[in-house]
């Protein structure tokens, strides 16, 4: 029975009744008062036509059929003769009354229609005046069509005061792009969406995010544009806020870490700086700068460093990470470290961000830094060789006892009647050679007590280790060690600076005799130096000592950790740096069988590592 009332008070069955019964009577009366006052068939039918469809909205389609049929039972009725009968004399008569008959369910059906698609409209328009959104929907020519409360609330213009305005003109829109633009994406994907500015009725402007959907009909064709926004104005406002914040703590960030950005369209020459990248090449920011205004400040030394730079990056590289300096007018020099990274910028466009940092000051902490650690160096050789004073001194007396023996020798031939000079000559050779070894011995002591830059040249470590011995023999057999050297004969020449690399030595090889005078009797020291798989050179210094604790040996290598009483604990930890300096690394492990080992593995020499190949 639903399908017989429109609602559940119309689906009862004594309002139908009544409604039929008094419809048809209604009918009835037209057609008795029609046929009165003689008006002619076609009259009586558009009549009774209005009276079915007035009928017709008080419920369903049965209802108009029902009122239909009784309409066209009357006509025949009462206006086709034999009147008072139903029957048709003639055949013509027919039609008439078929065609109001379809006609009249035929319009009803329309008018039902029509209200039905009235009454979704109204119900859809209060859906969306129930909305927080403003919706409001413009024809294509921009006229406004639709406005809802939302849209009311927020603009101020009421629905009547909006609907035929143009909406451009009413909200004075500030498009993101250019509107044409717009449209054409719109009229491709039926949607956009972005932001736009509006201007209310009071003149204030708010920031909406704004929704639009293309309304089509049967045939494909736009008829109408639905606009649903969003106010953001209060959140715009907070993350503009938040973003001055962050660019001026970003600022004040680059500003004390020395480290300006960058910005470089490689593919149209653009370039784009910081506050702080301007500072840093002392550059007036009213004038922008460029590729060529920086190659001017490059330091004339470094200008290839940077062309460099330039030419990988407009062939392939996506990155760069170069140091350079600047030189200004009054010879003032500042060091800059760049490093720059690509960014998608499109097809067929090359765009970078990086950094520069000014490391001027950095570079002058390294060189003081250097220099303090020179010094340092410099003080514990000294230090070494007063300990190794005894042996030094053993080691000059000898050659200087023999120039005195050979000199006593070449005066008792000399006086000699006639004089020897072959013996004589002998004596002067050996002089000669005795006050060589002397100074020999002397030039090492002097280079590894002066504090001369390091000089990376080839050396062949068995002649490292020869010099080393020769400095610290009398030291050793003072303390009752014997000394040992294994060094295979694989062994090719290692890059280093002579002076440093003897200091290491001589380091461990004190700090082991030192260990093992703890220990009463005999002492074994074994220097060895041995190549390793990947191509480095291993030297070794093992002792028979009382050995390591194993928590000591983590911080062995710690600036100003020692385990003697006397000790000031820099010893070891340059040895560590001279090392690591030269590419290397240090480490030391507790032997098996007692003592401990010290080792240092230094690169070989390409030039000598390709000859023993």
């Amino acid at each position: 029975m639903g399908s017989l009332g429109s609602s559940e008070r119309r689906s009862e069955w004594p309002y139908l009744v009544t409604l039929w019964t008094g419809g048809c009577a209604f009918l009835c009366a037209i057609a008795w008062a029609c046929m009165s006052l003689q008006l002619r068939l076609a009259t009586t039918g558009f009549c009774m036509l209005i009276a079915i469809v007035l009928l017709s909205l008080l419920d369903s389609f049965v209802s108009s059929a029902i009122f239909s049929l009784c309409g066209a039972g009357l006509l025949n009725l009462l206006f086709t003769p034999p009147i008072f009968s139903f029957a048709i004399e003639k055949r013509q008569d027919y039609l008439p009354l078929v065609a109001f008959l379809v006609t009249s369910i035929a319009v009803t059906s329309l008018v039902r229609k029509i209200r039905r698609a009235e009454a979704v409209q109204r119900e859809q328009a209060r859906l969306l005046n129930l909305t927080h959104d403003t919706v409001f929907v413009h024809d294509n020519n921009d006229v406004i069509r639709f406005w809802n409360r939302a849209a009311e609330d927020l603009y101020g213009w009421t629905g009547q005061e909006a609907i035929g305005k143009p909406a451009d003109s009413l909200l004075k829109t500030i498009y993101p792009t250019d509107r044409n633009e717009l449209m054409r994406e719109l009229a491709q994907n039926a949607y956009w969406e972005g932001e736009l500015v509006h201007t209310k009725r009071d003149g204030a402007q708010v920031i909406v995010s704004s929704r639009w959907t293309l309304q089509r009909d049967n045939r494909g064709q736009a008829v109408a544009i639905l606009e649903t926004n969003n106010d953001i104005t209060e959140r715009k406002r907070a993350e503009e806020l938040v973003q001055r914040s962050q660019a001026q703590y970003l600022a004040e960030a680059q500003r004390l870490s020395h480290t300006g950005s960058f910005g470089w369209n490689v593919t149209t020459g653009d370039v784009f700086w910081s506050g702080e990248a301007f500072r840093i090449f002392e550059q007036d920011v009213a004038v922008a700068p460029t590729i060529a205004l920086v190659r001017e400040r490059i330091h004339p030394d470094d200008v290839q460093i940077f062309e460099g730079m330039l030419a990988s990056v407009k062939t392939d590289s996506d990155r760069f990470d170069i140091e350079h300096r600047l030189l200004f007018p009054d010879n003032r020099v500042k060091h800059l470290h760049v490093v720059g990274h690509a960014v998608e910028a499109g097809p067929g466009k090359r765009q970078f961000v990086g950094a520069v940092m000014d490391v001027t000051e950095t570079k002058a902490t390294q060189a003081k830094l250097r220099h303090i650690e020179s010094e340092l160096a410099r003080a514990s050789r000294v230090s070494a060789l007063g300990e190794l004073s005894a042996s030094i001194a053993h080691e000059v007396g000898q050659p200087l006892a023999a120039v005195v023996t050979n000199g006593e020798a070449c005066l008792r031939w000399l006086r000699r009647t006639p004089p020897n000079f072959e013996e004589v000559e002998g004596c002067v050779v050996q002089i000669t050679d005795e006050a060589n070894r002397a100074a020999g011995i002397v030039q090492r002591v002097r280079r590894l007590m002066k504090g001369a830059p390091p000089e990376m040249v080839p050396i062949e470590v068995a002649d490292l280790v020869q010099e080393v011995v020769a400095l610290v023999r009398l030291e050793l057999e003072r303390q009752s060690c014997s000394l040992t050297t294994r060094i295979e004969s694989d062994v090719p020449a290692v890059m280093g600076d002579r002076v440093q690399l003897q200091q290491v030595l001589i380091n461990i090889v004190i700090n082991a005799a030192q260990a093992m005078s703890a220990n009463p009797g005999k002492h074994q020291l074994v220097i060895g130096a041995v190549r390793d798989d990947s191509d480095h050179v291993i030297l070794s210094v093992r002792d028979s000592g009382p050995g390591i604790r194993e928590e000591s040996l983590p911080r062995l290598f710690d600036a100003f950790f020692t385990t003697r009483s006397d000790g000031m604990g820099m010893g070891l930890a340059i040895c560590a740096s001279i090392v690591e300096a030269h590419g290397g690394r240090i480490w030391a492990a507790n032997n098996a069988d007692g003592g401990a080992t010290f080792s240092f593995s230094l690169p070989a020499c390409v030039s000598s590592g390709m000859s023993q190949t």
